[in-house]
């Protein structure tokens, strides 16, 4: 019979997780998870004769008490913690058998750190989400019915073996502190496009400061506000952190405003955002130990110079307190420069030690940037190329994860050179594009809600505020409200980039720029937004994919975006596995054109209740989408979209000249 685990008290927020976590979906905005903390999740897995990532739990500040059927050998690793077996205290980082019937119970962290984790022969055994057991409480799949631990509930465990070890050695154990360094890279966007010189400076020779409010989306940070390189994101929207919506990387300091986050493992995989500087792979272990009020420093390494993920032992540097560094790599996070033709020239970003971020074109939104990156995109997806394990397209950008033992950055970026000799001309695109209706509760009182939290928690006296409608109305120049609704309710929104804050939810633009709206994001951003928000920020429309925080200024609010009835095709990372039906969780497809028809608050009530009961009701029409086609529109229709641009641009300028002398901006 196999041993079983019974939680008698939950703890805090103890989660079931596995490491890597949940690969291969970050291009439809399905984080990892995983371990916070996946060295001391690791360890304790290695020396209990696991698999490195076989399921184990994760406890934030305090842990749980649980009683086994049968003895079994444990290791709580982590911050430090009180441990004791039937009442007796257990050292941490050492093996130790709970006998049959045992009561391990784990008290409260002392501190430093903020997580500790619980590791058990032969792993915790569960059903697997999109290929792993990893818990996603917001996304409420994974672990134990996407949920925290539960009181009564019962885990099963894996076949008993003994350890391999007795204890994890010292020199493995990471060192904890109050004050931290974190190893990064530069890039992807920095100085001095982005940011200046002197505000890269700051962030490297700054000591920021832990926000109380931080979980596994991303740890916020306190410090200096940027003076910008640039006086605002254009179509990207109203502030310099701006951008047209790119791929994020774990780790990344992602500056939402002018408000500094680290992005963890829950964190979102696309968004608008700039980020100066990258948490090196083999150093995001430390994110799961900051803790509320400690001191944050970033320290730029070489690339090329840092620790391995792979290593467990003294070659990680975990022990070290501090991050040994000769200075960074000094080229502002661009890695290459080149043109693909006489009109389109391409960047390749550093995104860490383990990503690259190609860039085509200039900061515009250009459809026919997109399409030279569907078309990078489905030649790297055709080629299987091995040591790339995600591939995700945002607006103008392609990220390209990869394994560097198995494919170093320079090496990918010869094979990407080479490629772009093979790439049809972006003239020649035509893909599929079903014409999806989608219902919009416009105005709806959910997304009122979310306003009227963040006036009383966040802040009150935002330009937004109290009514984003009324704010996109200013920004666009439009003549009343009424006009914002016929313009959205008009329009046809091409969808660009999927995971736009999560679990399938589209980045969308109007096909007619005449329908494009540009507004900027929240600074700093909602910490709630409900789910299936609808919201514009830049000239983007997005469909929040589930709760959480976000940027966009509302209109409406929909149905759901993720089936969670959906059985998941199996398929290779980075795919567009398109949904046929119900087999997929996720509902739109790159290029799909949305098209919004009104419903009232109550009656998306009942469609929403409908969703989530598995009886999905959308109309899509087939179709296709030709970018040869679109271009002989937009010369047909020049003269009229250049004045709906010229009325848009003194609007926007007002309101920037507005925030300025309002110190909502600074004069940079």
């Amino acid at each position: 019979m196999p041993t079983s685990v019974e939680v008698i008290r939950p703890g805090m927020l103890t989660t079931v997780q596995d490491w890597p976590g949940r690969t291969g979906y970050w291009h439809v905005g399905v984080p990892p998870s995983g371990p916070m903390d996946d060295l001391s999740f690791r360890l304790g897995n290695r020396v209990l004769g696991n698999a490195e990532g076989a399921a184990g739990l994760e406890c934030t500040l305090d842990g749980p008490v649980l009683r086994f059927s049968a003895a079994t050998w444990v290791c709580v690793t982590g911050a430090p913690i009180e441990v004791t077996v039937n009442g007796v205290p257990i050292e941490q980082w050492r093996t130790t058998q709970v006998p049959a019937g045992g009561v391990l119970e784990v008290g409260a962290v002392r501190g430093p750190g903020m997580r500790c984790y619980v590791l058990v022969a032969g792993g915790i055994e569960l059903p697997e989400y999109l290929g792993s057991t990893a818990t996603f409480t917001l996304g409420r799949f994974g672990g134990s019915a996407g949920n925290a631990l539960r009181a009564g509930e019962v885990l099963t465990l894996g076949p008993p073996h003994a350890p391999l070890a007795t204890a994890v050695p010292m020199d493995d154990q990471p060192v904890l502190a109050k004050r931290w360094e974190l190893a990064v890279t530069e890039g992807p966007h920095g100085a001095p496009e982005f940011f200046t010189r002197a505000d890269f400076d700051t962030i490297i020779g700054t000591d920021y400061s832990v926000h109380f409010n931080s979980d596994r989306t991303g740890v916020r940070l306190v410090g200096p506000k940027p003076d910008w390189a640039r006086t605002d994101g254009g179509e990207a929207g109203l502030h310099p952190s701006n951008i047209h919506d790119t791929p994020y990387s774990v780790g990344a300091l992602d500056f939402t405003g002018d408000t500094p986050i680290l992005l963890g493992p829950d964190g979102p995989s696309l968004g608008g955002f700039v980020c100066p500087v990258t948490v090196v792979a083999a150093d995001r272990w430390k994110l799961g130990q900051l803790a509320p009020g400690d001191t944050v420093r970033f320290v730029p390494i070489r690339s090329d110079r840092a620790a391995s993920v792979r290593d467990l032992g003294v070659g990680r540097r975990a022990c070290w307190p501090t991050v040994l560094s000769s200075g960074g790599d000094g080229d502002d996070g661009v890695l290459r420069r080149t043109e693909v033709d006489d009109e389109t020239g391409v960047t390749y970003r550093r995104a860490g030690d383990d990503a690259v971020l190609v860039e085509y074109g200039a900061m515009t939104l250009d459809l026919g940037l997109r399409a030279r990156v569907h078309a990078l995109h489905q030649h790297l997806l055709a080629a299987r190329v091995p040591g790339v394990t995600e591939l995700t397209p945002g607006i103008r950008s392609l990220q390209i994860r990869v394994d560097p033992h198995i494919l170093p950055v320079p090496t990918l970026l010869d094979l990407l050179a080479e490629t772009e000799r093979h790439l049809p001309a972006a003239d020649q695109l035509v893909v599929p594009s079903r014409t999806v209706h989608l219902p919009l509760s416009w105005d709806d009182p959910a997304t009122r809600e979310a306003i009227t939290r963040y006036m009383h928690g966040v802040r009150a006296d935002a330009p937004w505020c109290p009514w984003n409608i009324e704010f996109i109305r200013r920004m666009n120049g439009l003549a009343s409200v009424a006009d914002v609704y016929d313009t959205v309710f008009g329009a046809e929104y091409l969808v660009l980039g999927l995971g736009d804050v999560y679990l399938g939810a589209p980045v969308a633009t109007p096909i007619d720029p005449r329908h494009r709206l540009v507004t900027t994001k929240y600074n700093p951003a909602r910490t709630w937004t409900p789910q299936n928000a609808v919201g514009i920020g830049g000239a983007y429309l997005c469909i929040y994919g589930m709760e959480g925080p976000g940027g966009y200024q509302f209109v409406g609010r929909t149905t759901q975006v993720w089936n969670h009835h959906a059985g998941p095709l199996p398929g290779r990372p980075g795919a567009d596995r398109h949904p046929t039906g119900a087999q997929t969780p996720w509902l739109l497809r790159y290029f799909d054109r949305i098209r919004w028809y009104p419903v009232e608050a109550d009656e998306l009530l009942d469609l929403r209740a409908d969703f989530a009961a598995g009886k999905v009701r959308v109309t899509a029409e087939d179709g296709e989408f030709r970018l040869a086609d679109y271009r002989r529109f937009l010369a047909a229709n020049h003269e009229s979209i250049s004045g709906f641009r010229a009325v848009q641009a003194r609007a926007f300028a007002a309101e920037r000249d507005s925030w300025r002398q309002t110190g909502e901006l600074t004069a940079g």
